[in-house]
């Protein structure tokens, strides 16, 4: 981590913003970030963080993709508006190839599940400009998890709807009952 901290330290622009609608996320990695050298500003909604972006520009951005009020690609679109050379990247708890492939044409240099590490957050804002991709993450999400976070954002988009969510599903209802008593896998 030292070797990243002088990478950060080494920076003309530290300044970073935060979006995230989930306060504990957004403060829990908030703080990450400024302990690795981060000047860090948190932002709750698309519209607080677009004031921000208009008063003060970032350098580097981590952005929530669903928020109550818009999406993180308004704000990366303020961002590379007013600064071409910021670094932004987005965070999402449902993640597809669309989404990803929007996060990427609106300028985004990485796009990554939540909960997110603080070091892989790291490791793709200071990726090579060059357009190399940045190394995998150290530990990505299991494939029982993306399953578990892929039902869950189905259920809270049907409204917690047990039927609903079990036909967009293709899934039997009582499999989807069992799936939603269990916890989350790691």
């Amino acid at each position: 981590m030292t070797d990243v901290a002088e990478n950060i330290a080494a920076l003309p622009d530290r300044s970073l913003l935060m979006l995230d609608d989930d306060a504990p996320l957004r403060t829990r990695l908030g703080r990450a970030l400024e302990q690795r050298g981060f000047d860090v500003r948190q932002a709750a909604t698309v519209a607080e963080a677009i004031e921000q972006v208009r008063a003060d520009p970032p350098a580097f951005a981590v952005l929530d993709l669903r928020l109550d009020d818009g999406n993180g690609l308004q704000v990366v679109a303020a961002i590379h508006e007013r600064r071409p050379d910021a670094r932004c990247v987005m965070l999402t708890g449902y993640g597809n190839i669309a989404t990803a492939v929007a996060a990427v044409k609106a300028g985004a240099v990485d796009y990554l599940p939540k909960p997110a590490d603080a070091d892989d957050v790291v490791r793709a804002l200071l990726a090579a400009r060059d357009g190399a991709a940045p190394p995998p993450p150290e530990n990505p999400m299991s494939a029982d998890r993306v399953r578990w976070e892929h039902i869950q954002r189905v259920y809270e988009l049907c409204g917690h709807n047990i039927s609903e969510t079990a036909r967009r599903l293709n899934m039997h209802r009582r499999t989807l009952q069992r799936i939603l008593a269990k916890r989350a896998p790691k």
